[in-house]
């Protein structure tokens, strides 16, 4: 049976295709219109097992759903790990061809793309994470025309309807006035839209079944469930917990060189200690933010708090205590979740015991 790698370059108009076969040879290249049927009819003319890749972006998803039915297996790629891209020519067709290659030679990190149980959910928290990002970005701004004046504005009393003629009559350059003005309305139509968001988000979010096993989990939170759930999916994707921990950016990097030397003629492994560089950076930002604010209130109160306070009293630093705290939390939640039961304090202890 014939085998196929497919390299796909997508952009908005086009696609730009480079085929080759299990020897590694081009069998063919072509360039077609960016459409769901070009693709099928492409695609159904190649017999035989055929493996197609593409880069994650803004046409991944759909791309995904039209040719997973059609093909042996289709590898969504991270375009950060892609290094070979960055080297030599770049062209739609050197893309495609190096894309192929890399999915010949099984050196593509691919980037998953679930099924539709959670599709709802992912569109609702989005939503929900824009309106906060953008009602963030507003306050700010608000704030900055007041310190650019030398206008005090600490808290939160400058964002209170009831003050904002107020604060308004204390600038006295007409134009800053006017955009003030139009940062109020900005942030006043904004909140309710968040409120409502964040409503359905949670609605929708107490469908899944595992969100009574997630909010079980000491400070985890509606919202930060129905995050995790959207960003995760499904917990299998995992094998353990060193597998998420990368994932949520909670991993640890090592860097070590000239691991063995030579002992009265023997090979050992050497002693020198392996050096840490920090926390992993390709990681899902929005999970690392709710393992990281779940850990700051489980350093002070819960089940949590009792490894804190122990791990600060031996000497270590507190900021490595709420860092080991936020490992804890996403490896209880992450084994909660495969489980499929309430969050047991009694089993933390047996653990530590």
């Amino acid at each position: 049976m014939r085998t196929y790698y497919v390299g796909m370059d997508v952009h908005r108009a086009s696609i730009v295709m480079v085929v080759l076969n299990g020897a590694g040879k081009i069998v063919m290249q072509l360039v077609i219109e960016t459409g769901a049927e070009r693709v099928r009819s492409f695609l159904k003319q190649l017999r035989g097992k055929v493996y197609v890749t593409f880069e994650e972006g803004t046409q991944a998803n759909w791309l995904h759903e039209v040719v997973r039915p059609l093909v042996t297996e289709v590898v969504v790629c991270d375009p950060r790990h892609n290094k070979l891209m960055q080297s030599g020519n770049k062209s739609d067709r050197v893309d495609a061809q190096k894309l192929a290659e890399l999915l010949r030679n099984g050196s593509l990190k691919a980037v998953y793309h679930g099924g539709h149980g959670v599709r709802t959910l992912k569109e609702l928290v989005r939503s929900y994470d824009c309106l906060v990002s953008d009602t963030t970005r507003v306050m700010n701004r608000l704030k900055a025309i007041f310190r650019g004046r030398a206008i005090a504005c600490k808290g939160h009393d400058i964002y209170r309807p009831d003050r904002r003629g107020q604060w308004l009559e204390k600038l006295k350059e007409p134009g800053a006035k006017q955009r003030a003005g139009f940062l109020y309305a900005q942030l006043a139509a904004l909140k309710p839209l968040r409120h409502e968001a964040k409503q359905v988000m949670v609605k929708e979010v107490r469908r899944q079944a595992a969100y009574s096993w997630l909010m079980s989990v000491p400070k985890l939170g509606a919202v930060s469930v129905a995050q995790l759930i959207a960003v995760v999916g499904t917990p299998h994707r995992f094998r353990s917990k060193r597998q998420f921990w990368p994932y949520v950016g909670l991993a640890v990097v090592t860097r070590s060189t000239a691991d063995h030397e030579l002992v009265e003629g023997v090979l050992r492994r050497s002693k020198r200690p392996v050096a840490t560089r920090g926390l992993n950076r390709n990681h899902n930002h929005l999970l690392k933010r709710v393992f990281k604010n779940a850990a700051s209130s489980a350093c002070h109160s819960g089940p949590f708090k009792a490894g804190y306070d122990a791990r600060v009293a031996q000497g270590m630093d507190p900021s490595l205590a709420r860092l080991t705290i936020a490992r804890q939390l996403a490896a209880t939640a992450l084994a909660i979740w495969k489980r499929g039961e309430q969050f047991n304090p009694e089993r933390m202890k047996q653990q530590a015991a």
